[in-house]
């Protein structure tokens, strides 16, 4: 029998043009088909491509490796490192950063941060980290001190006494820093806020996140109306300078991140931070839009038109970004 006929390599097969009247393909009569190419315009904030205005500098040089060596040495966590926060290289630079008391294990599971929820296993607070602090915010050489924590709903306090210790411990390291705290909503317990406002930080931060629209699928264990309720009574019966903050790109519109700045006038807000959302990763919630420069910019303006009275809003703005800034 004769060997059967070597294959056709593709570039020996005649390719047939595609006829407009082919219709569903019934005129084709077998071979390959040469198709028309078409261009598709390439899809603005297509998931997983970030703008341009989103790049960032990698961490580098002399100051960034001390600020690394003293959060290392005293056992120290930040939420700059556990959020994965984009300006901890132009922070660490700077010689700041965000302390992360009561542990690295929040309670509560909201889908758009990179801290790990769970049950902490130590259910004790550490009251050796408030001296760890002071004494690492010292060797790095702060003026302005930022601590912040994860949700601590296993407490009756919140871990509210750790903020208070912290705050005592680091004037007393470091005469004239300043000091503000970015706290959680200890579920509205009075005597745990009570414990941090009564410590005065010279700026208390709490973040409300985005809008109140988008709490079931962003926030599902917080309040908005607590959130507010956690600043109105920092401001109205402690007299403490008040700061919070959104993400945008989750899906929230122009007049609702314009509501919740009214909201703000409303409980006496001084600071609004304004930044773009990015997924840490694909178990968290994707970016709907990535908002561009010249929006920030709007949003700034209308905010301080309320009667905000500062606004930082930008991609890369996160709640302590700039923060020596808000005092």
């Amino acid at each position: 029998m004769a060997d059967p006929a070597a294959p056709l390599r593709p570039g020996d097969i005649a390719l047939q043009k595609a006829r407009p009247d082919a219709g569903d393909g019934a005129a084709f009569d077998g071979g390959l088909l040469e198709l028309p190419v078409v261009e598709k315009p390439p899809a603005a904030n297509r998931p997983g491509q970030r703008p341009d205005w989103l790049r960032v500098r990698l961490p580098y040089g002399e100051r960034f490796r001390q600020v690394q060596d003293a959060i290392e040495q005293n056992r120290l966590h930040t939420v700059c490192q556990s959020a994965r926060c984009p300006n901890m290289g132009e922070c660490w630079t700077a010689g700041t950063a965000t302390f992360m008391v009561l542990g690295n294990v929040c309670t509560r599971s909201c889908s758009f941060c990179a801290v790990q929820t769970g049950r902490p296993t130590e259910k004790d607070l550490d009251w050796d980290e408030p001296r760890r602090v002071a004494e690492a915010a010292h060797l790095m050489g702060l003026r302005h001190v930022v601590v912040t924590s994860i949700n601590r709903d296993d407490r009756e306090d919140g871990g509210a006494p750790i903020f208070a210790e912290t705050i005592r411990r680091v004037r007393e390291e470091i005469p004239g820093c300043t000091i503000e705290v970015l706290i959680p909503d200890m579920r509205g317990l009075r005597p745990a806020l009570e414990t941090v406002f009564a410590a005065r930080p010279d700026l208390l931060n709490h973040n409300v996140e985005t809008v109140p629209r988008l709490y079931r699928r962003v926030r599902p264990q917080a309040s908005y109306p607590r959130s507010l309720d956690v600043l109105q009574m920092a401001k109205d019966e402690y007299g403490l300078r008040t700061k919070s903050g959104i993400m945008v790109g989750l899906g929230e519109t122009e007049d609702e991140v314009a509501q919740v700045m009214d909201d703000f006038v409303g409980v006496g807000l001084d600071v609004m931070t304004i930044g773009q959302y990015l997924q840490p990763t694909r178990m968290h919630l994707p970016v709907e839009r990535f908002v561009h420069p010249d929006e920030f910019a709007r949003y700034k303006a209308i905010g301080e038109a309320k009667g905000l009275g500062h606004v930082e809003s930008g991609p890369l703005v996160r709640s302590s970004y700039h923060a020596e800034r808000h005092v």
